[in-house]
């Protein structure tokens, strides 16, 4: 699901590759994150989301506007699976291990990702967030995935 919007063309601000960044940002990468999940909720209704996810009122709420960048990785699966028909776990796993085979793809290790990216995340932090021993917000994930995309190519 989250690693989709690459493949689906998430790019540059505005959809348009940026030279500058081999066409993919983490801005664009969060955009299409935050259309995912409004989109879910207003496919699902914040009553049944609320209803199969756990997921807190002021989170549904965040989605729903479009303001995600603070929720965690596991919420957003949360919400996304209630329309995907897929199981939250599931769509985690997915992620991760497209994560860290576009770090074996990119010759990218820990270290070198966290300095890349604008989070405040040490390597070991990105390590455990990736092995899924610790959170990441939507927006850390963004910068992540924009590093590890930009690198593969």
């Amino acid at each position: 699901m989250f690693h989709e919007v690459v493949e689906d063309g998430a790019a540059g601000a505005g959809g348009t590759p940026d030279a500058d960044t081999n066409g993919v940002t983490a801005t664009a990468l969060l955009a299409a994150f935050e259309r995912l999940l409004s989109e879910a909720v207003t496919e699902a209704g914040r009553g049944r989301v609320g209803d199969e996810t756990g997921v807190s009122e002021a989170a549904i709420e965040a989605a729903a506007e479009g303001d995600a960048a603070e929720l965690s990785l596991t919420d957003g699966a949360a919400i996304v699976a209630v329309t995907a028909d897929r199981d939250t776990d599931a769509i985690v796993a997915e992620l991760r291990d497209h994560l860290l085979m576009g770090m074996a793809t990119a010759v990218l290790d820990v270290d070198t990702l966290a300095a890349a990216i604008d989070a405040d995340l040490t390597g070991q932090e990105v390590q455990q967030a990736l092995e899924g021993r610790a959170g990441i917000t939507l927006g850390q994930l963004a910068e992540v995935m924009a590093v590890i995309e930009r690198r593969k190519r």
